[in-house]
């Protein structure tokens, strides 16, 4: 059960990460999800742990890091498509 709702949040995370930032995650509900894992794992790195913690995921860094992700995504698949 901790794992599924480790996958709800991470979708979570990843799909305000995209609201926020105003672009859509590639892969739709997948694309999501890793971005809300991939978001806490590297907001954890360059913030910590603080704040309010649901599901393993401190909340704060974990959405700041998949901000920061979806951001640098958006402008690399921007480039390839420029490239293209």
């Amino acid at each position: 059960m901790s794992f599924l709702w480790s996958l709800i949040i991470g979708g979570i995370i990843g799909w305000l990460a995209g609201m926020i930032i105003g672009r859509d995650i590639p892969f739709g509900i997948v694309g999501n999800i890793i971005a809300g894992f991939v978001g806490a794992w590297l907001g954890s790195l360059i913030l910590g742990n603080w704040g309010p913690v649901i599901a393993d995921f401190a909340i704060i860094p974990a959405l700041i890091g998949a901000i920061i992700l979806v951001f640098i995504l958006s402008l690399i698949l921007k480039g390839i498509r420029k490239a293209s």
